[in-house]
């Protein structure tokens, strides 16, 4: 028998209409996609797959993900853009064009109040490498893996003040019933 996922109230049988549904991307709206990309790029090794503007609306999108090396988008700009809305795993940027030029403007990162969206989550090979590499690069910690009464689970800040957690996948194998 396979796993069906685990059943609590609420939880519906999917139909075969859903199937081939997949979740796709996270949007993050950003104040200045330079400093934006390069956290993201540097940090987390991320690579921008493709760049949309919509000069109408005075957005652009940036998609990135972190690939492994045996995947390769490809090179025409419209199949990569095809490819990249099929996968999973993708972080979509987008940027309001001249918010970077506001002093004073910022996003809601969710976890003040009113709260509402919490974060993100990378899952790391090694969770104090990660955090050595944390420190390395001046990234902002909101809560160290040692810290609070949740252990082997950190969470720092990107250039935007969102929150990203960071796990070892193996570390957390004790958590639930």
């Amino acid at each position: 028998m396979s796993f069906d996922g685990e059943q609590y109230p609420g939880v519906q049988a999917p139909t075969s209409d859903s199937q081939g549904f997949r979740l796709n991307h996270t949007m993050l709206r950003v104040k200045d996609p330079e400093k934006a990309l390069a956290f993201y790029s540097r940090i987390f090794g991320m690579r921008v797959l493709r760049r949309l503007d919509f000069e109408e609306m005075q957005f652009s999108l940036y998609f990135l993900a972190r690939l492994d090396a045996n995947e390769q988008p490809p090179e025409d700009a419209a199949e990569r853009t095809a490819w990249t809305f099929d996968q999973r795993g993708i972080l979509e940027l987008t940027h309001n064009w001249g918010t970077e030029q506001q002093d004073d403007f910022a996003y809601h990162d969710g976890n003040a109040e009113p709260q509402g969206f919490g974060h993100i989550c990378f899952s790391v090979p090694d969770l104090d490498a990660a955090v050595a590499w944390f420190d390395a690069n001046d990234v902002e910690f909101v809560k160290r893996p040692d810290q609070g009464k949740m252990k082997d689970v950190a969470f720092v800040k990107d250039a935007d003040g969102y929150w990203i957690e960071i796990v070892e996948a193996a570390r957390l194998k004790q958590l639930g019933d």
